[in-house]
């Protein structure tokens, strides 16, 4: 009877597992398409993008430049950490604004206080057709919302930008197809199949740095249609944004931010998670999606993602 040496060899977590998914898809990438970009916000996912190129391709540069569209009203902390985290790796960092496309009249504000989040996306193919690129790289998880769940890890846009759900292209045996025509883009998710718990886990694990504002902070809020929004939020420009409304009450409150986006649209949720680790304990308790607590703009109806991505939204 043959002797059984016991292996030395440590099993894969399914971090590890996610980990050499995201890499495969990020080198793909790299292979099959010839001027892509990386799209970052300086939020949780695009950090641990930026943590998984790193991998991929340290020590060489990375074969893709970050983009940032910038609506002009983010968090003044999460623009510093962008810019901070850009010029520790080295990279090229381009940013192109909504207020530039506002200024060009591509983009037009139905009142002064309208989100300009579903307006990215003008500015989105505005710099995709200046720089030429075929393949934007970006950190949409299916777990976040279902038009993203069913939509490929390869995404292909037409030449206008658009997404069509009914048209997508296979991706049997991990086997993905980046490829298109002038003119047509990819939009590339390598952390598709992660989870709101997965992405703080390996926050965990890699010890990443984040913004302060995903920590437990106190914030003036009010509570306008059952969801908790900051008020009088200082922007970039000096200028105050969100401000308070004739009977609401502001209300000094212990919050953090699950998800990081357009001040006009962002929601903060009741916390006392300062740390990582709280964190992760508090993701295992939630019982509802980060977007679906946080994300103001997807609550306007069912559909509400599906028809941005089809006019053209990351």
């Amino acid at each position: 009877m043959l002797n059984k040496e016991k292996s030395n060899h440590q099993p894969l977590s399914h971090l590890d597992w996610l980990e050499s998914e995201a890499i495969y898809i990020l080198r793909e990438v790299a292979g099959q398409c010839s001027n892509p970009v990386l799209l970052f916000s300086g939020g949780k996912d695009s950090l641990c993008i930026l943590r998984l190129a790193e991998k991929a391709f340290r020590p060489g540069r990375f074969p893709f430049p970050l983009m940032h569209i910038d609506t002009g009203h983010n968090y003044q902390e999460v623009i510093d950490f962008r810019d901070q985290r850009a010029a520790e790796l080295g990279e090229r960092l381009i940013v192109r604004s909504v207020e530039d496309s506002m200024k060009r009249g591509t983009v037009v504000l139905k009142s002064a206080d309208e989100s300009r989040n579903k307006h990215q996306s003008v500015t989105l193919l505005e710099a995709i057709e200046e720089f030429g690129f075929d393949c934007c790289i970006g950190g949409a998880r299916r777990d976040e919302e279902k038009a993203r769940a069913k939509e490929r890890i390869m995404s292909f846009r037409d030449e206008f930008g658009q997404w069509d759900p009914k048209n997508q292209r296979p991706e049997l045996w991990s086997l993905y197809n980046a490829r298109s025509h002038k003119g047509e883009n990819i939009r590339a998710f390598p952390i598709s199949n992660w989870t709101e718990m997965d992405v703080w886990q390996y926050i965990e694990r890699e010890k990443l740095q984040l913004p302060s504002i995903y920590f437990a902070h106190q914030r003036d809020v009010v509570m306008r249609a059952g969801s908790i929004v900051p008020v009088n939020v200082p922007l970039v420009n000096g200028e105050v944004t969100n401000p308070v409304k004739a009977g609401e009450e502001i209300i000094n409150m212990q919050v953090r931010f699950r998800t990081v986006g357009d001040i006009s649209c962002t929601a903060p949720v009741i916390s006392d998670a300062d740390t990582v680790s709280k964190i992760v304990l508090e993701t295992a308790t939630s019982t509802i999606t980060e977007r679906g607590a946080t994300r103001l703009d997807d609550q306007t109806s069912d559909a509400s993602m599906e028809q941005r991505k089809k006019e053209g939204y990351f």
